[in-house]
């Protein structure tokens, strides 16, 4: 299946300043996938090693970190030759090795024509460890996140359809009125099946959302034994208190994230460290409000008051044990829960295309949805999850911002009028 981070990869490999890569990202989001498959199209050979499978491997590191004695030590473990730029080296769940890690310093420095990709499923964990030295400036860095709408619907191939999708958004002319629904109900599978690559291949292949949700509860149980293996015996319950309660505050219209509701009485001081270890693992992703749009939106930050959305739709639907059926046919069992579910989506794509999002609140109640740094521009972003479009709260943060334009995101097709942009929520890829 095709993923974007395949062109940056490739932009890392023809370099001429590259460094050893860092690769992180959720578990199951397919980085050992897209990694080997580049390797495989793009190298001579791979040189694969998995500090999880093969623990013995980081005996390997303890006798020195230098590249001119790793390199011949690897090439024996591999059982090929590890060749300057004709070979890939992959270190996978390179958090399990503290040495490893820090060897790509000695690799950067030392042997730079080597190319090295390190993949790791807990790195945010690993490295704010204090036993862990990162290779602070020796190293590159890049996140992949689930596969978005534009991937899912290349891997149905939907190829043309997503060409016409492309098109629409950069001319702003409606989509002919047969592909604008056809989108639409890839949109609303999307939301039941989520981005995670092994979903989607079933999906793609079956149709079977039952397989499907028996995949994600197996990824909801991985998360889970993760919580386990790599947290402090103090913090276990205390993540996952506060991961089964993100699920249930998206539901509430208040979708502002309040540590009281995790259990009675709980406070900031007894949770933060779990939402901080959820926020690190690629699993949810913290959205602050500002209490100005103003450039760096970062300094107008409110640190007590933000959202948290899950990594990936098709993961939080199976969380709140939903039925595809009620997804597919918007049932109206779902009314409270259906602008929770638009919002998530959307952060994961905007997340997904490189945005740091955050959320704008007036003292008085207003609320824009998300507001996004887009070529140098502040732009608010208002989400529904159907074709209701009126916003009040948009027009008042117009009103005091004079943006130059904003984005409406929900069921209805492309169209400009009154500097806002209606935008199919299929189409929130192509911001």
């Amino acid at each position: 299946m095709y993923r974007k981070i395949t062109a940056s990869l490739e932009a890392w490999k023809e370099s001429a300043h590259r460094k050893p890569l860092i690769l992180q990202g959720a578990r199951q989001v397919g980085k050992t996938y897209s990694v080997l498959e580049f390797g495989r199209t793009r190298y001579e050979n791979v040189a694969y090693f998995n500090f999880e499978t093969n623990p013995r491997l980081a005996e390997t590191f303890e006798e020195s970190l230098s590249p001119s004695y790793l390199l011949p030590v690897l090439s024996h473990i591999a059982g090929q030759t590890v060749v300057k730029e004709k070979t890939l080296v992959v270190f996978d769940e390179v958090q399990l090795c503290e040495r490893a890690l820090t060897s790509l310093k000695y690799f950067c420095e030392e042997a730079p024509d080597y190319h090295i990709i390190a993949l790791g499923s807990l790195l945010g964990v690993a490295v704010n460890r204090e036993r862990f030295s990162f290779p602070v400036g020796k190293v590159d860095m890049l996140t992949l996140y689930p596969m978005d709408l534009e991937e899912f619907m290349l891997a149905a191939g939907e190829e043309a359809l997503v060409k016409q999708i492309k098109s629409c958004f950069a001319d702003g002319t409606p989509m002919p009125s047969a592909l604008h629904d056809a989108a639409m109900a890839l949109y609303r599978r999307y939301l039941a099946v989520g981005g995670m690559p092994e979903c989607v291949m079933q999906f793609v292949q079956t149709g079977d959302f039952i397989l499907v949700r028996h995949t994600q509860d197996t990824i909801l149980a991985s998360y889970l034994n993760d919580m386990s293996k790599y947290n402090s015996l103090n913090e276990i319950k205390k993540t996952r208190l506060a991961y089964d309660s993100i699920t249930v505050q998206l539901s509430k219209k208040n979708k502002r994230f309040q540590y009281k509701l995790i259990k009675t009485g709980g406070r900031a001081a007894e949770f933060e460290n779990a939402i901080e270890w959820l926020r690190l693992t690629g699993i949810v992703s913290q959205v602050f409000r500002v209490e100005q749009a103003q450039k760096p939106l970062e300094n107008y930050r409110d640190i007590d008051s933000f959202k948290i959305y899950v990594s990936d739709t098709g993961l939080l639907v199976a969380k709140k044990d939903l039925a595809a059926g009620d997804i597919l046919y918007a049932s109206e069992e779902l009314n409270d829960f259906k602008g929770a579910l638009a919002e998530n989506y959307v952060n994961a794509q905007l997340t997904a295309n490189g945005y740091r999002t955050y959320y704008w609140a007036s003292e008085r109640g207003a609320e824009v949805d998300f507001v996004i740094q887009r070529e140098g521009k502040l732009i608010p972003i208002e989400v529904k999850s159907a074709d209701n479009t009126k916003a009040k709260s948009l027009a008042i943060y117009m009103d005091a911002y004079k943006p130059a334009y904003a984005i409406k995101l929900s069921a209805k097709n492309f169209a400009f009028e009154g500097g806002k942009k209606t935008i199919p929520l299929y189409a929130a890829f192509c911001i």
